[in-house]
């Protein structure tokens, strides 16, 4: 005969009924808080597979460090860029709080922007310190700021890009210096960043820095202006300190020979990649990265074409996808944003458009912005800092259910592209040759033809990183050379688009690759190295170029 206990079943009943109010006033108060359907946030909150950091990149596609495909789909916060040298909304909002509804609405990645000023700084301000967490950032620098956001970014299981969105705290810059900085305080920010977070393993990369227009320029070799060439540097400059970083570089606005399209917004015309390739020490961290927007920002005539909108696919596919379907490295599109989602405005059926786009292609993004302060493109959340603005969540979450990691079609080898396309231009990783390169004295005088120009483009106590540009000055074209020059106390521990070796105790010969020998007229070669120190006389001397 089974025995109940009664009172216990009355109990258990009690106890249970209480268990589903308490959940149901939960989902009550998350609906309101959020304002954001519930079907939305579960089909974003599935179980996910877990990914293994650091990224890497294998063809178009960024993957974990077991080979999985990953797709970043994100959000930029911005704020720390600007005079108040922190995120921005902390005077209404706990910052651990804004965290964890940018995780629960189903995004994986933050792209923060910062300016050189903001983290030289010792100022923030625009944060109430009584709100909840937000007095753990009370007497805190702005760099000591950004720590904390991203300490807690991790926990709640969010990565982090870091964007060097400005040098000052007023403007973007046409150039990767300006405005009272130097290059040196460009890449020795970088530096000094990717040394601190280092063990920070949800920092995954750096944007290297937002949207070069005006002078900025692809390819054409002017060491002032063509932004390629200084991505190299700070790229590898970056490298050389954290190698597990992804590097993400931009385009332009203009400025690029033989490009197509006449328009391009700010950092998004990447059409010079397939003839002049940013060329890194480590090619599996390079990421592309347009930034795209709608008539709400600028009225661009291609709006107003009468094949609008089916002309958009052709000037995505020009500007930067053909990157990523001719599998010469991924796209991220760092920025695209606006505040009309609807099917019946321009801005609407733009951003709709784009998004099926990103849908179809797999592209990964960061969308602008969290941020309602935007004021061309609003944001996901709304003016008051907590509620969120649906139609654009919706519009968005048709990409959010395939943020988690999924398996790649070919996991060990990068997939073979379908249609050869000997056109690009490659940028081979810098391996030492089997056979001896014949030596070269560096006494030898340069040849007329050949003009070296050196650069230490980062310096830091323990290392430091050279560019050489090798310049054919004469009317006809070099089809090979050599670059010689001595370095004492120096160990060379990376190098990029050439062989670089030692012969002696202090003279180094440098061959370049198969697809460098040949130097046109006017045209420039770009070759350099990262090193350790071994002592104070580290600076390379007596460096010659001769035709052979």
């Amino acid at each position: 005969m089974l025995f109940v206990d009664k009172n216990k079943s009355r109990t258990l009943k009690l106890h249970k009924q209480l268990l589903i109010f308490f959940l149901s006033i939960t989902v009550f108060l998350v609906i309101i808080f959020t304002k954001t359907p519930v079907s939305i946030r579960l089909d974003v909150s599935r179980a996910a597979t877990p990914m293994v950091l650091p990224l890497s990149t294998i063809g178009r596609t960024i993957v974990d460090a077991q080979g999985k495909v990953v797709l970043l789909r994100g959000v930029n916060w911005f704020g720390m860029e600007t005079d108040t040298h922190a995120p921005h909304g902390l005077w209404k909002r706990d910052y651990k709080e804004m965290l964890a509804q940018i995780k629960n609405l189903g995004y994986n990645v933050i792209r923060l922007p910062y300016s050189v000023a903001a983290l030289r700084s010792l100022d923030v301000s625009g944060i109430d310190f009584g709100i909840g967490s937000n007095q753990e950032l009370e007497g805190k620098t702005p760099l000591e700021v950004m720590d904390l956001v991203i300490q807690e970014a991790e926990r709640q299981g969010l990565l982090i890009l870091l964007d060097s969105h400005r040098l000052n705290d007023l403007q973007i810059p046409e150039l990767w210096y300006g405005d009272g900085f130097t290059e040196a305080d460009w890449i020795d920010t970088w530096t000094m960043l990717a040394i601190r977070y280092k063990n920070q393993t949800n920092v995954i990369g750096a944007d290297l820095k937002n949207e070069p227009y005006g002078k900025a320029s692809w390819g054409d070799n002017n060491i002032s202006t063509d932004w390629r060439l200084a991505a190299e540097r700070a790229g590898n400059a970056i490298l050389n300190v954290n190698p597990n970083w992804l590097i993400v570089v931009e385009g332009v606005e203009k400025n690029v020979p033989g490009q197509k399209l006449p328009q391009h917004w700010h950092g998004g015309n990447l059409e010079g990649v397939k003839r002049y390739p940013v060329c890194l020490s480590r090619s599996n961290k390079l990421v592309y990265s347009p930034h795209e927007y709608g008539p709400g920002v600028y009225n661009q005539p291609y709006f107003s074409a009468s094949n609008f909108p089916k002309n958009l696919i052709d000037r995505w596919q020009i500007g930067f996808n053909y990157i990523a379907s001719q599998n010469i490295a991924p796209i991220l599109i760092g920025e695209f944003g606006g505040r009309e989602v609807d099917l019946n405005s321009k801005e609407g059926i733009w951003q709709n458009e784009l998004v099926k786009y990103i849908q179809k292609n797999n592209l990964s993004f960061t969308y602008w912005s969290w941020n309602p302060n935007s004021s061309d493109t609003g944001g996901i959340l709304l003016d008051d800092w907590q509620s969120v603005d649906l139609p654009k969540q919706q519009l968005l979450s048709q990409l959010l259910s395939s943020v988690q990691v999924q398996p790649p079609d070919q996991p060990s080898n990068p997939p073979a592209s379908p249609t050869p396309t000997p056109s690009v231009s490659p940028c081979t990783t810098p391996s030492i040759s089997p056979t001896p390169t014949p030596s070269v004295s560096p006494s030898t005088t340069n040849i007329a033809q050949l003009k070296v120009t050196t650069d230490i483009n980062s310096n830091w106590e323990t290392g430091f990183c050279v560019s050489f540009k090798i310049t054919n000055q004469g009317n006809t074209k070099v089809n090979n050379w050599q670059l010689a020059f001595y370095m004492n106390q120096t160990k060379i521990n990376n190098f990029w688009n050439a062989d670089f070796k030692q012969q002696g105790a202090i003279q180094y010969v440098v061959a370049p690759l198969d697809w460098g020998k040949t130097i046109e007229p006017n045209q420039v070669r770009d070759t350099g190295f990262c090193a350790n120190k071994l002592g104070s006389d580290y600076q390379p001397q007596q460096i010659s170029a001769v035709s052979i």
